[in-house]
C-alpha cells in the first residue's frame, strides 16, 4: 500500500510538473506569436511595442499590456492601449482567430490629416468590449496615400474581415485641432456607442445614446463657438461591400442601385450658435439609402478641387458640377422625414412641423415664422419630382463666364422639377394690418420637348387686399371693394401626334366681381415651335399653325354694377341713367362695326343685354369659316380687328 501511495504521489508530481511545463510552453508560444505580429508591423518601417504578455490556458485568456503603435504613414493613427484581454481565444487556422470576448482599456489614438489642409485629431476611449469576435491574424494592407477616400477604403476593408455579436464603447472623447485662429477646432463626446451583429462588412445595428460637441467657428476678430447635441442616432442594416465598390479607384460597372443603409434615424438634435441663435430638431428618419456604384464616384469630385486651395476656373467649376450631378444620379433615398424644428433668434422664434421627401416630392409643412410686418404662416410648400442631378447640370450649362445665359439654357430649369405647390398661407400684406391668404397656388408641367413643357396647369385660389397705391385698383376701393378673391384655373396642352394645341380650362373667378372662362384651340402646331430658341425660326413655325374655335364667357357677380357706379360718379348721373348711357354707347358703337361686318351685331346685342341686367352670363363663340393661320389672325387683330372677326362665325348669348 505504501508503495502504491508513493507511486501516486510521484505520478501527481510528474503530472503537475507537466501541466506547469505545458502552460509555460503555451504562454511562450502565445508570446512568440504576439511578438511576430508586432514584428510584422515594425517591418513596414513603423514602431510597435508592447509590455507584459500572459496566457491562461484553462480559460484560454490572452492579456497584452502597454501597446504602442506608430505607423510610418502619417495619415494612419498612432495608437496606445493600456491593456487588451481576450477570453476564450482560438485559432482555427494560421490566418484567423476568434474569441468569446475581447476587452480593451485605455485606448488613445492620434493622427494628422494633411490632404489639402492640416488637421490634427485625437481620440480617448476608456473601454471597448467585443463579444463573439472573429477576425484575421494580420490586418489588411494600409492605404498608399493619405486621401480621405483611401482611409475609408482601408476602414471598410477591415470591417469586411471581422465578425462579432456586439462591440460596445461607453464613451469616446475626440479633440480636433485645425490650427491657431482657424475655424474647425473643437471637442466631441460620444456616449453609449453600441454596434450589433457585425458580419464581414455588414452591420445590423449601430447606435449611440448621445453625441455632444463644441466647435470653433471663429471668424477674423470674432471668436465664436457652436455647441450641439445629437441624441438617439442609429443606423440599420449597413452594407459596406457596395460602398467599397463605389470607392474602388478602378471604378465599377455596376449600374444598378444597391442599398447601403436600410434606415438612418435620430431622436433629436439641438445646436446653439452665436448671436443668440438656437436650432432644435426632432425625429429624423431616412429610409432605403442606396447608391449606384458606376455613378457614385466621390474620389473623382475631390480630384477636381485645386490642391493649392485656389479658386477653381470656370472650366474646372463646370467639370466639378458635372461630376456632382453624376454623384447625385448615383445616390437614392426611398424617403426621409424631419420632425418638428424650432429656430430661436433675437428677432423671434420660427417653427416648422416637418420636412418630408420621397421621389415624388419634397415638402415643408406647418411653417410659422416672424417677419418685420408680422407673422407668416404656411400649411405646406412642395416641389414635385425635384432632381438634384438635373439642377447641377442646369447650373453647369449656364455657368459661362462673361456671357448671359441663352433662353434655351434658362428653359433647362424646367428639367429640374415638375411643379410646385403652396397651400394655406396667411401673411401680412405690405405694411398694412391686412392679411393676404392663399388657399392654393399649384403649378405643374410636363411632356417636355427639348427643354420646353408642352403641358402645364396653373391653379390659384387666394384673397388679397386691394392696394390704394395701385392706380388700377383705386376704382375698386372707391366702390368699397377692400379685398379681391381670386380663383384661377389655367391649363394648356399640345398633342404631338395630331399637332393640336388646346387652352382649356382657363377660368378666372374674382369673387364678388366676375367669373371669366376661355377656351382656345389651335391646329397643325409643329414640334419645331417648342424646340427652337431663334425668334425668327419660331415665327416661321408659328406660321404653320391654324386657329380653331374660340369661346369666351363672362359671368357678372358685381362688376357691371361697379362699372355703372364709377361711370355715374364720373358723369354726375344717377345709376339708372348711367346704365342707360352705357348701353346706348355700346349699341351706337355696334352699329358702326355692324356696317362692315353684320355678323358682329349678335355680339353687340348680347353685350348690351349683359350690361342692362345685372347678374347675367355673356357667352361668345367664334368658329373659323375656313383655314385661319395664327400669324394672319394676329396681324389682322393689330391692324383691322373687324377684318379679323370677319373670318369667324360669331355666336353670342346671355342668360341668368
Amino acid at each position: 500500500m505504501k508503495r502504491i501511495l508513493i507511486g501516486l504521489v510521484v505520478a501527481a508530481a510528474l503530472a503537475a510538473g507537466g501541466w506547469f511545463g505545458f502552460n509555460l510552453y503555451v504562454q511562450h508560444r502565445a508570446t512568440a506569436e504576439v511578438e511576430a505580429a508586432f514584428e510584422r508591423m515594425r517591418s513596414g518601417g513603423g514602431k510597435a511595442s508592447h509590455g507584459k504578455i500572459t496566457f491562461e490556458l484553462a480559460t484560454r485568456t490572452l492579456t497584452i499590456e502597454d501597446i504602442a503603435v506608430e505607423p510610418t504613414q502619417p495619415e494612419l493613427a498612432n495608437v496606445k492601449v493600456a491593456k487588451v484581454t481576450a477570453v476564450g481565444i482560438r485559432q482555427p487556422d494560421e490566418a484567423h482567430f476568434s474569441a468569446d470576448s475581447i476587452e480593451v482599456s485605455g485606448v488613445e489614438a492620434a493622427f494628422t490629416y494633411t490632404e489639402r489642409t492640416k488637421l490634427k485629431a485625437s481620440y480617448k476611449i476608456p473601454e471597448i468590449t467585443a463579444r463573439d469576435f472573429s477576425g484575421p491574424t494580420r490586418a489588411a494592407s494600409a492605404p498608399l496615400s493619405g486621401t480621405v477616400i483611401d482611409m475609408y477604403r482601408f476602414i471598410l476593408a477591415q470591417y469586411a474581415t471581422i465578425s462579432a455579436s456586439s462591440i460596445v464603447a461607453p464613451t469616446i472623447a475626440a479633440t480636433v485641432d485645425a490650427g491657431a485662429g482657424k475655424a474647425g477646432s473643437g471637442d466631441f463626446l460620444y456616449s453609449g456607442l453600441e454596434v450589433r451583429n457585425i458580419n464581414r462588412g455588414k452591420v445590423e445595428t449601430a447606435k449611440t445614446d448621445r453625441i455632444t460637441y463644441s466647435l470653433d467657428v471663429t471668424q477674423p476678430g470674432k471668436p465664436e463657438k457652436m455647441k450641439g447635441e445629437l441624441s438617439g442616432l442609429a443606423v440599420y442594416d449597413f452594407d459596406g461591400h457596395t460602398l467599397a465598390a463605389a470607392l474602388d479607384p478602378q471604378g465599377s460597372s455596376d449600374d444598378s442601385f444597391r442599398r447601403i443603409y436600410r434606415r438612418v434615424a435620430a431622436a433629436s438634435y439641438a445646436v446653439t450658435m452665436a448671436a443668440g441663435v438656437r436650432v432644435q430638431i426632432a425625429d429624423v428618419g431616412i429610409d432605403d439609402i442606396a447608391i449606384r456604384p458606376s455613378k457614385f464616384r466621390p474620389a473623382e469630385i475631390m480630384a477636381l478641387v485645386p490642391a493649392d486651395g485656389s479658386i477653381p476656373t470656370p472650366a474646372q467649376s463646370r467639370d466639378m458640377i458635372e461630376k456632382v450631378a453624376d454623384f447625385f444620379d448615383g445616390f437614392q433615398i426611398g424617403k426621409a422625414e424631419i420632425g418638428k424644428q424650432t429656430i430661436e433668434t433675437p428677432q423671434g422664434t420660427a417653427r416648422l412641423n416637418a420636412v418630408k421627401y420621397d421621389p415624388e416630392k419634397i415638402a415643408l409643412e406647418g411653417l410659422d415664422m416672424p417677419m418685420p410686418q408680422g407673422q407668416l404662416k404656411m400649411e405646406r410648400f412642395a416641389l414635385k419630382s425635384f432632381s438634384a442631378a438635373n439642377l447641377m447640370r442646369w447650373a453647369a450649362s449656364v455657368r459661362t463666364s462673361g456671357q448671359t445665359p441663352s433662353p434655351d439654357q434658362m428653359m433647362g430649369l424646367f428639367r429640374v422639377l415638375e411643379g410646385a405647390e403652396i397651400k394655406g398661407v396667411v401673411s401680412p400684406y405690405k405694411n398694412t394690418r391686412q392679411l393676404i391668404t392663399i388657399d392654393t397656388i399649384s403649378l405643374n408641367w410636363g411632356q417636355l420637348v427639348g427643354s420646353v413643357p408642352t403641358k402645364a396647369n396653373l391653379v390659384v385660389k387666394m384673397v388679397t387686399p386691394t392696394d390704394p397705391a395701385n392706380p388700377a385698383q383705386r376704382p375698386l376701393i372707391m366702390a368699397g371693394v377692400d379685398k379681391l378673391a381670386i380663383d384661377l384655373d389655367l391649363g394648356a396642352a399640345w398633342t404631338e401626334s395630331s399637332g393640336a394645341f388646346a387652352l382649356a380650362p382657363a377660368t378666372l373667378d374674382l369673387g364678388n366681381l366676375a367669373r371669366a372662362q376661355a377656351s382656345l384651340a389651335l391646329a397643325n402646331v409643329p414640334r419645331g415651335l417648342f424646340t427652337t430658341t431663334d425668334p425668327m425660326e419660331a415665327m416661321g413655325h408659328l406660321a404653320e399653325a391654324e386657329t380653331g374655335a374660340i369661346e369666351l364667357s363672362l359671368h357678372d357677380s358685381g362688376v357691371v354694377d361697379l362699372v355703372v357706379a364709377q361711370f355715374s360718379r364720373m358723369q354726375n348721373l344717377s345709376r339708372d341713367a348711367a346704365r342707360s348711357k352705357i348701353v346706348e354707347m355700346i349699341r351706337a358703337q355696334g352699329e358702326r362695326i355692324a356696317a362692315s361686318n353684320p355678323d358682329t351685331r349678335v355680339a353687340v346685342d348680347a353685350l348690351a343685354g349683359f350690361v342692362e341686367t345685372s347678374g347675367q352670363t355673356l357667352t361668345i363663340r367664334l368658329t373659323p369659316l375656313g383655314k385661319v393661320p395664327v400669324i394672319q389672325l394676329l396681324d389682322a387683330l393689330s391692324d383691322e380687328p373687324i377684318v379679323a372677326l370677319a373670318q369667324f362665325r360669331i355666336e353670342a348669348s346671355t342668360g341668368l
